[in-house]
């Protein structure tokens, strides 16, 4: 998947705020095509931060620059050119004795419970 290079990450953001404070402030520097304020799958609450996608690169360029550090709704905003989403391995991780989650070179905890993390590193040089 080819990266946009037309993606602003926009961090630390009230809870509070909602779609139609950051696209004021945001279309300022250019045509908004799509912004999303990310949230919390189970409770629906805003997780502080949100992607907005310009129309061109430049114009997500002003907006990082003119907008990072700027204040807003009381907090100083990180805003920044989006990175492409990597594929991170697994995670998970269980309360079993032996700990759990992960396998080979990641995660797990160990006796009463759990911890998470690691996923599975497969290398392309052995026979799974």
């Amino acid at each position: 998947m080819q990266q946009k290079l037309n993606n602003v990450y926009v961090g630390n953001l009230p809870y509070t705020t909602n779609e139609q404070e950051l696209e004021s402030l945001f279309s300022q520097y250019g045509q908004i095509v799509s912004l999303n304020l990310i949230r919390d799958k189970e409770t629906n609450r805003l997780k502080g931060f949100a992607f907005i996608e310009f129309s061109d690169k430049q114009q997500a360029a002003d907006a990082v620059e003119k907008l990072n550090g700027h204040e807003f709704g009381g907090r100083t905003l990180n805003v920044s050119m989006a990175r492409a989403r990597t594929g991170g391995a697994g995670g998970g991780g269980g309360g079993s004795r032996s700990g759990g989650g992960g396998s080979r070179n990641g995660g797990g905890g160990f006796r009463n419970g759990g911890g998470g993390g690691g996923g599975y590193h497969r290398r392309d040089d052995r026979d799974s």
